[in-house]
């Protein structure tokens, strides 16, 4: 992946927490909520599985997947679940145009998204363990041997870069508030 090249003006806010914790649907709010002349952007993320409307995100196969990643094509990259996911260039070329950045991480890849974007702001969308059951068992994606290993995966402490900003955010309850707080957060590098 190396490191950047160039200055970024911009920011980038790095939202990550367990499979059920309602990152889509905050993305989603986010991106509604924005105001026009707001400069802030939601990346879209390729992933190697087929993606549904409540998320930002283009499906990949495989192939293609190794192919774009073998030609630089991804800023991050990271595997998770059996999954490929990945996050276009473009956010650099949007960052050096003063933009904030809005992507959905993933915890394990924290580390490495800080290594290249020192700057960055992780977002850590947690919620109360019976919400996070009762959303990953109303998906319908996965067996009930797969739902209890994401439970016990999301209380698994993380690694959190030293220097790196976190700022915990909680969507157990409606997703107005959380996604009210989230467009806060995005606007206040804009405004410092």
């Amino acid at each position: 992946m190396g490191g950047m090249k160039g200055a970024m003006s911009g920011a980038l806010v790095y939202v990550m927490g367990p499979s059920g914790s309602g990152k889509d649907s905050l993305l989603r709010a986010l991106r509604e909520g924005l105001a026009d002349g707001d400069p802030v952007l939601v990346a879209h993320r390729y992933i190697t599985r087929p993606s549904d409307a409540s998320e930002a995100s283009v499906a990949l196969t495989p192939a293609e997947f190794s192919r774009r990643s073998e030609l630089g094509c991804f800023a991050l990259q990271w595997r998770s679940h059996g999954l490929h996911y990945g996050v276009g260039i473009e956010i650099d070329a949007w960052m050096a145009r003063g933009l904030t950045v809005v992507v959905n991480g993933s915890r394990e890849h924290l580390g490495a998204a800080h290594a290249r974007y020192p700057g960055l702001h992780a977002v850590q969308v947690q919620v109360r363990h019976e919400v996070l059951a009762t959303r990953l068992a109303a998906r319908g994606r996965e067996s009930g041997e797969a739902v209890a290993a994401r439970l016990a995966r999301a209380t698994q402490p993380f690694d959190l870069p030293h220097g790196c900003r976190l700022t915990r955010l909680d969507n157990s309850g409606p997703l107005e508030q959380a996604a009210d707080a989230l467009l806060r957060l995005v606007r206040a590098p804009i405004a410092a």
